[in-house]
């Protein structure tokens, strides 16, 4: 499996404002780019670096890699609805995604630890793929043994959860119960920018 070795906060720090979701991002102390000219880089941006960001951001919020990035795009490209609408309903319906939404994980990089390592069940049973779709209907749940968790308790009940997904706090369980609507999907992206860059 593909692992992330840049500096988790680094396009925190870029952008100004924590994408990771973590309340203890250092963007929250220091809101500049990281390095010793940070505070003094400009802020300019040309066309394609402004699209490029953009890119970068979503790659980041999801913690998804570039060629699984690409493959989101080209099945969001085929479909009948608009692809910028298409690309965040994907990627919001991962299962790594989905359990940070449920509030079962702080983070969605501690979400994504908790799927790999065998704590989330969908439908009653092991999921340890984070890129598992999760479809409209499916019961995703934390296995028995993992509810004693230190992670999964100080998390619960620390998110917001958006209207597309049910969750039963005391069972450690929810629920895709739509599709997820660009409206109703938490992530500040100028999405024309980011069909616009391919």
């Amino acid at each position: 499996m593909a692992r992330t070795i840049v500096p988790k906060h680094r396009m925190c720090r870029i952008v100004g404002h924590p994408l990771c979701g973590s309340p203890k991002c250092p963007s929250l102390k220091r809101p500049y780019a990281p390095g010793q000219h940070g505070l003094a880089r400009g802020k300019k941006l040309s066309e394609y670096g402004r699209r490029l960001l953009e890119k970068q951001k979503l790659k980041s919020i999801y913690n998804v890699k570039e060629r699984q990035y690409r493959r989101y795009f080209e099945k969001a490209l085929k479909s009948k609805e608009p692809t910028s609408e298409k690309l965040l309903s994907l990627l919001e319906r991962r299962l790594d995604n989905i359990v940070y939404r449920m509030g079962f994980a702080p983070t969605i990089y501690s979400a994504r630890q908790l799927v790999s390592h065998g704590h989330i069940l969908v439908n009653g049973k092991k999921v340890n793929i984070p890129s598992y779709e999760v479809n409209v209907g499916d019961v995703v749940s934390v296995k028995e043994k993992s509810k004693n968790m230190p992670l999964i308790k100080q998390s619960i009940g620390t998110n917001d959860i958006p209207p597309y997904i049910n969750v039963d706090v005391d069972k450690m369980e929810g629920k895709l119960i739509k599709l997820p609507r660009r409206s109703e999907i938490p992530v500040e992206i100028d999405d024309h920018l980011l069909v616009e860059f391919y």
